[in-house]
């Protein structure tokens, strides 16, 4: 039974102005409230204590509830994620979200686990055989890939988005470990990118497209029947990947936050209203224009870290999620900004 402080749901009412606080069963109900909600006596100690029988004391905790003397109140955790999912539809009428729990004062690598066990289980779910599905690397997409569950689905195609291709990769295997771990999980292929995450020059990139081995890359993204992704953050809790992996320099973080960048999708930078023209490194970045992901019919973000709230809030302001999966404490925190 619950023992609610004095005062709070649960507690008996102090107020017995009503002409029904004169009534000898209301005192005794108020009486034998007290001693069962708020000192947590059971209906047998409470008979001993006021010379009443067990009914008798049934009895009036039945009236106590009934004529409102005392109200008692289910705060069910379980609701708080169905409200914020409310709220994000309303606030984006064109998203699906699906919000996860959290045990109170979670730490980060507990909200990522669950995060990422959610996202594994909702992909397994909604991955279909003959799919190509386009992968954008990160902490929380290498999450998911070791949460996913093998499910063999015949001619499963999975392409990465972005290029990882530096020395770092080469020796810690990290992208290209993530997308062969989704390919393992569904019994199907994987297409690794091979070019730099950003190039030094955005003439090298073009020239670099127009090669067919790079071409049947960028085909398979064009293609993809889903993209997949999370959103990279200057203040997420866990540093991203590409910024503690050398991918960027000094000079490239001024620029960027001179031009007012927020976070990215597959390392390809935006503002707070979503918006991404003129932002000059992602004429170098490797990953799929945002009017392509804008675009795209089946385009699922995950994210686990409240440091990337605002990067989150300017992505669904510039449209670029269909499908969220994301943690209370975030979606709360993206909900504030908004």
């Amino acid at each position: 039974m619950p023992t609610p402080d004095p005062g709070g749901p649960g507690a008996p009412s102090s107020s017995l102005a009503s002409p029904a606080a004169a009534d000898p069963n209301v005192v005794q109900a108020v009486q034998v409230a007290r001693l069962y909600y708020q000192q947590g006596l059971t209906t047998d100690a409470i008979a001993r204590e006021l010379g009443l029988s067990r009914p008798r004391v049934s009895r009036l905790l039945t009236l106590a509830r009934r004529t409102g003397l005392v109200e008692i109140r289910i705060h069910d955790p379980q609701e708080h994620p169905q409200h914020l999912e409310a709220a994000l539809r309303e606030r984006w009428p064109a998203l699906n979200p699906q919000v996860i729990g959290l045990p109170a004062n979670a730490p980060q690598d507990t909200r990522m686990e669950r995060v990422a066990q959610a996202a594994a289980h909702w992909l397994g779910t909604h991955l279909r055989a003959r799919m190509t599905v386009g992968i954008a690397w990160g902490n929380t997409l290498d999450a998911v890939s070791q949460a996913l569950m093998p499910r063999p689905l015949a001619d499963t195609q999975f392409v990465q988005l972005n290029g990882s291709a530096s020395a770092y990769e080469f020796n810690s295997g990290f992208v290209t470990d993530t997308v062969l771990r989704f390919a393992r999980a569904f019994g199907g292929r994987a297409h690794l990118f091979p070019v730099p995450t950003f190039f030094d020059d955005p003439h090298t990139k073009q020239a670099m497209w127009r090669e067919r081995s790079v071409g049947h890359i960028t085909t398979l993204q064009a293609q993809a029947d889903m993209l997949v992704f999370s959103v990279g953050s200057f203040t997420a809790a866990t540093p991203s990947h590409v910024h503690t992996a050398g991918y960027l320099d000094d000079q490239d973080l001024t620029d960027l936050a001179a031009q007012g960048v927020t976070g990215d999708i597959a390392t390809v930078f935006f503002r707070a209203d979503g918006s991404s023209r003129g932002i000059d490194l992602n004429d170098r970045a490797s990953g799929p224009d945002l009017n392509f992901v804008r675009e795209h019919p089946s385009t699922v973000c995950i994210v686990a870290d409240p440091g990337k709230a605002s990067a989150l809030h300017a992505a669904l302001q510039g449209r670029l999620a269909r499908t969220l999966i994301v943690d209370e404490t975030t979606a709360r925190a993206v909900l504030e900004l908004s």
